[in-house]
C-alpha cells in the first residue's frame, strides 16, 4: 500500500511523459502483487492519545488526500483501540493500553487495523505490537507453603513448591527463583512443557525431627526486567514422624480429551494413588499443585476421591490446553504427585459476527449495477470447519454480495433499480459456518432509493371538455385540469401552463400554474364563438423537466340575450301600406305571414306568435308557430275597411324577449277598382306594350331582392348556431313553414283586352308542401297547403 502511494507521488513530480508510464505500470504490477501491511510497536501503558505512527508519511500521501478520500482506521473486534487525525496523518492509541489485560494469554500481543480509503475504495492492513513492559511482580497464590517431611527422608528428596506468576512476558516474565540461606535444603530450578519455571526443595542433610522440629525458609521468585522485580513466601517445614510407605500414583500422567462449554460438574478423570501404610498413614487426600489460577477457576478436584470434575466454562478461543498437578498425601505426610493434561476439543459454539464497515444509507434509482452500496466483514472466533462462514443475501433482491479479501464482502447492486416501484430496501444479510451444527447470525442494512426524474407528468384524461355560459364574469372558474407525477418531491411538482400556438390570438382562458384550476378571461359571447380548443401543458420540476399535453375544450352555453327580429314585414314600412283582402274572403283566408328569427340556439331560438291587438279581435288569428296571418272567420259588411294588426313573436328563453310587428289591412272589394284608377280616355296599351314590360321587371327584381335578403340571413344564422331539433331552418326560403323565414309572394299582372285598363293584382304567398311531421297550429287544419293554395287559386280564376 506505501509503496503504491510512492509511485503515484514520484509519478506526479516526473516532468517526462515517459516515466510517468513506466511508474505507472510498475504501480499497477505492485497493486496486483498484494499490498504489504503496516507494522509498528508500542510500549504497553502509555498515556491517552500516544504516538505509534505517521500514516501519512509511510504511505507517501498528504493529509489533504487522506481526509478526501475519507481515510479511517478500524481495528478488529469490537473495541476500537486507535485513531486516525485525517488533518495530520497521525495514528494514536485512543486509551491507554494494557498488554496483560488485552492479551493475558500471549507472549506476543498484536493488535491488528485496517485504513479504509474511499473513491476508489481501498484497504491496506496494519498492525501494532504491544510491547510488555515490567509493571508487574511475581506472586505466590499462597504467602506461606507447609511442607510435612517425615524425619526419615532420605538427602536428594525432591518436594516441589507451589509457583510464583508473573503477569508479564518474555525477560519482564518470572526467571529465577531464590531460597534463604539454611543447613538443610537447597533450590533447583525446572521448566515445564509450556515454559514456565518452578522450584523445588532438595534435601541435602537428613532430618532430625528431635533436633529441630519445623524450619522457615524464605523463597523469593524474581523476573528479569530492568530494574527487576521480585516476590517472596514463606516455606515451613514440619519434621513428622517415621512414615516408610508413600502414595503411589497408578500414572505419572493423566491425558484428557475434553469439548468445550462441557456442562459443569462433568467428570474429566479421577486421578488416584495407593498406600500400603494403615491407620492414618495409608489415607490419601488429594489437592492440586504448581497449577494456575485459571485452571483451579476451571476444575474442581475431590481431596477425598481424586474425582476432577468442570467447574468453570471451558473456551476453546479461550486456551486449548490446560495443565495442572496433583497432590496426593497420606495421613503420615508422605505425598506423591502427577500431571493431568486437559485438551479442550472446538466446538461450533460461536456464531458468526457481521461488522459492517462502510455503508451508503441512499442511492440514487439511475445508480448502474454494480454500485457497491456497504463493505462489512463477517468473523466466526471458532476453528477449522466450525469458523469457516459464507453469506447471503434473504429473499429475492436486486443485490448481490462479493467476497473481496480477509472475510470482507461487498454488498453491490445486480440489477437496474425503480424507486416508483420499491421506495426502500431492508436487506437482511445471513452468515453462516460450516459446522456440524450450523450456527448463523444475521445483520439488517436499509437501503433508501432516491429519486431521479424518470417519469413525465400524467394528466387523468386526454381531453377535458368545461362548459360556460355566455355573457360570464371576467376571470370565472369554470373547472380544472390535474396531472399527476410518479416521482417525489420536486420532480413531482407539477405546473401547468397553455402551449402558444403560432398565428393563433391568445385563447380567452388562462390555467393556474400551480393547481390547475382553468379561468375564463373575459366574457363569451355564444353568437361570436361556441366552442374553442387549447392544449395544455404539465410540467414537472425536475432537471431536466418532462412534460405531457392534454387538450381543453370549452363549451360556451347559449342564454338568452337576443330578441327575436322580425324580417316581414319589415319594421321601417308603413302600417297603411298592408295587406289587400277581398270582402270575400272565408275563414282561414290568408293575408299575411309574420317571418322573424332569434340569434340564440335551441328553445331560446323557439319562436311563437300571437295576436297582441287589433282592430277587429275576432276578424284575424296568427299561427302560434308558423306566424301566419289568417282570417278567423268571413269578412262581413260592417267590418271596417281599415284593419291594424299587431303581432307579438317570442321566444322560450328564460326570461323569454320578444319584439312587435305591425300590419296594416285593407278590406277591398276588388283591386281594380279600389287600387288602380286609369284614365279611360289612356290609349290601350299593348299586351307587349313597354309599361308592361317594365311592371314584370320591376317586380321581378324586387321580388329576387327580398329573396336573396331572405336566403343571407337564414345562411348567416345556420352559421352562427348549432343544429337544433325543433325548429330547423332551412337552407332556402322556401323550404319551411316554421315561421322563422320569410315567403316567396307570387304577383299576378292581368290585362283586359280591348281596353285601356290593366290590373295589377296581389294574389297571396305561395306555399310549399308542409312536412308530414310538422304539428298544426292553434285552429288549423292538418291539411295539405299545396291543395289548399290550388283551390283558392282556382276559385279566384273563375
Amino acid at each position: 500500500g506505501w509503496l503504491f502511494w510512492r509511485l503515484m507521488a514520484c509519478g506526479r513530480r516526473s516532468k517526462d511523459s515517459k516515466r510517468q508510464v513506466i511508474l505507472f505500470i510498475l504501480c499497477v504490477c505492485v497493486c496486483q502483487s498484494g499490498a504489504e501491511t503496516l507494522r509498528y510497536s508500542l510500549a504497553e501503558e502509555m498515556e491517552k492519545d500516544s504516538f505509534v505512527a505517521n500514516i501519512a508519511k509511510d504511505l507517501g500521501v498528504s493529509p489533504s488526500q487522506l481526509a478526501a478520500r475519507k481515510a479511517r482506521v478500524v481495528s478488529e473486534g469490537n473495541e476500537q483501540l486507535f485513531r486516525l487525525n485525517q488533518n495530520t496523518g497521525v495514528l494514536t492509541a485512543k486509551e491507554s493500553l494494557d498488554r496483560e489485560e488485552i492479551c493475558p494469554q500471549s507472549d506476543i500481543c498484536t493488535l491488528f487495523f485496517k485504513i479504509f480509503f474511499e473513491n476508489p475504495l481501498q484497504l491496506i492492513r496494519g498492525e501494532v505490537e504491544v510491547r510488555d513492559v515490567n509493571d508487574n511482580s511475581p506472586v505466590f497464590p499462597e504467602k506461606e507453603m507447609v511442607l510435612e517431611i517425615l524425619e526419615t527422608t532420605s538427602p536428594g528428596s525432591r518436594f516441589p513448591l507451589e509457583s510464583a506468576q508473573d503477569k508479564d512476558v518474555g525477560s519482564n516474565g518470572l526467571q529465577n527463583y531464590s531460597l534463604g540461606s539454611n543447613s538443610h535444603f537447597s533450590l533447583a530450578l525446572g521448566t515445564g512443557k509450556g515454559g514456565a519455571k518452578y522450584a523445588e526443595l532438595v534435601l541435602e542433610r537428613q532430618l532430625d525431627r528431635e533436633e529441630q522440629r519445623q524450619l522457615n525458609l524464605l523463597l523469593t521468585a524474581t523476573d528479569g526486567g530492568s530494574p527487576p522485580r521480585s516476590g517472596t513466601a514463606q516455606v515451613r517445614i514440619v519434621v513428622l514422624d517415621a512414615n516408610d510407605n508413600i502414595p503411589v500414583f497408578g500414572r505419572e500422567v493423566y491425558e484428557v480429551r475434553l469439548a468445550e462449554n462441557s456442562p459443569s460438574k462433568q467428570l474429566v478423570v479421577r486421578v488416584a494413588a495407593a498406600d500400603p501404610d494403615e491407620g492414618s498413614n495409608g489415607k490419601v487426600r488429594y489437592a492440586f499443585t504448581q497449577s494456575s489460577e485459571r485452571s483451579r477457576q476451571l476444575f474442581e478436584l475431590n481431596p477425598a476421591t481424586g474425582e476432577i470434575r468442570v467447574a468453570g466454562n471451558l473456551d476453546f478461543e479461550e486456551a486449548e490446553n490446560h495443565e495442572m498437578v496433583v497432590r496426593a498425601t497420606d495421613g503420615g505426610g508422605l505425598s506423591a504427585h502427577c500431571k493431568v493434561q486437559v485438551e479442550v476439543l472446538d466446538v461450533n459454539d460461536n456464531a458468526p459476527e457481521i461488522a459492517l464497515t462502510s455503508l451508503t444509507a441512499s442511492i440514487p434509482e439511475d445508480a448502474p449495477p454494480r454500485t457497491v452500496v456497504a463493505l462489512f466483514s463477517v468473523r466466526d472466533r471458532d476453528s477449522g470447519e466450525n469458523g469457516r462462514t459464507t453469506c447471503a443475501i434473504d429473499g429475492d433482491l436486486p443485490f448481490s454480495l462479493t467476497p473481496t479479501f480477509d472475510n470482507y464482502y461487498e454488498l453491490r447492486t445486480n440489477a437496474a433499480l425503480d424507486r416508483e416501484r420499491t421506495a426502500e430496501y431492508n436487506i437482511t444479510i445471513t452468515a453462516m459456518d460450516w459446522g456440524t451444527t450450523r450456527l448463523s447470525s444475521r445483520e439488517s442494512i436499509f437501503v433508501q432509493i432516491s429519486d431521479v426524474n424518470d417519469n413525465p407528468p400524467e394528466f387523468t384524461q386526454e381531453i377535458y371538455t368545461m362548459s360556460v355560459t355566455e355573457n360570464n364574469s371576467a376571470m370565472l372558474r369554470i373547472g380544472s385540469v390535474n396531472a399527476t407525477d410518479a416521482d417525489a418531491g420536486k420532480n413531482a411538482r407539477v405546473n401547468y401552463a397553455l402551449v402558444r400556438q403560432e398565428g393563433k390570438e391568445q385563447p380567452d382562458v388562462s390555467v393556474n400554474s400551480e393547481n390547475g384550476d382553468v379561468y375564463i378571461l373575459r366574457p363569451l359571447d355564444y353568437e361570436e364563438v361556441r366552442a374553442f380548443e387549447v392544449a395544455v401543458r404539465a410540467t414537472d420540476g425536475g432537471s431536466p423537466p418532462l412534460s405531457a399535453q392534454a387538450v381543453l375544450r370549452v363549451v360556451v352555453r347559449d342564454e338568452n340575450d337576443n330578441a327575436p327580429v322580425v324580417l316581414h314585414p319589415p319594421p321601417d314600412s308603413s302600417a297603411a301600406a298592408g295587406e289587400l283582402v277581398p270582402r270575400w274572403a272565408r275563414a282561414g283566408y290568408l293575408v299575411a305571414k309574420v317571418v322573424a328569427v332569434d340569434a340564440d340556439a335551441g328553445q331560446n331560438a323557439w319562436l311563437s306568435y300571437e295576436l297582441a291587438k287589433a282592430t277587429e279581435p275576432g276578424l284575424f288569428r296568427v299561427g302560434l308557430h308558423s306566424g301566419e296571418v289568417r282570417t278567423a272567420r268571413a269578412v262581413a259588411e260592417r267590418d271596417a275597411p281599415r284593419q291594424r294588426l299587431v303581432v307579438l313573436v317570442r321566444d322560450r328563453g328564460q326570461p323569454p324577449r320578444s319584439a312587435t310587428a305591425t300590419l296594416g289591412i285593407a278590406l277591398v272589394d276588388g283591386f281594380s277598382d279600389a287600387h288602380l284608377r286609369v284614365s279611360e280616355e289612356a290609349p290601350a296599351a299593348e299586351p307587349d306594350g313597354p309599361l308592361t314590360l317594365y311592371l314584370i321587371v320591376c317586380l321581378a327584381c324586387v321580388s329576387a331582392l327580398f329573396l336573396a335578403t331572405a336566403v343571407a340571413a337564414v345562411v348567416r344564422r345556420a352559421r352562427r348556431s348549432e343544429a337544433e331539433t325543433l325548429p330547423t331552418f332551412p337552407k332556402a326560403a322556401t323550404e319551411s313553414n316554421a315561421g322563422s323565414l320569410p315567403r316567396s309572394y307570387v304577383y299576378d299582372v292581368c290585362f283586359a283586352a280591348g281596353t285601356v285598363n290593366s290590373e295589377f293584382r296581389f294574389l297571396r304567398p305561395l306555399f310549399p308542401c308542409l312536412p308530414a311531421g310538422l304539428p298544426p297550429g292553434p285552429g288549423e287544419q292538418r291539411s295539405s297547403v299545396c291543395s289548399q293554395d290550388a283551390a283558392n287559386l282556382g276559385e279566384e280564376g273563375d
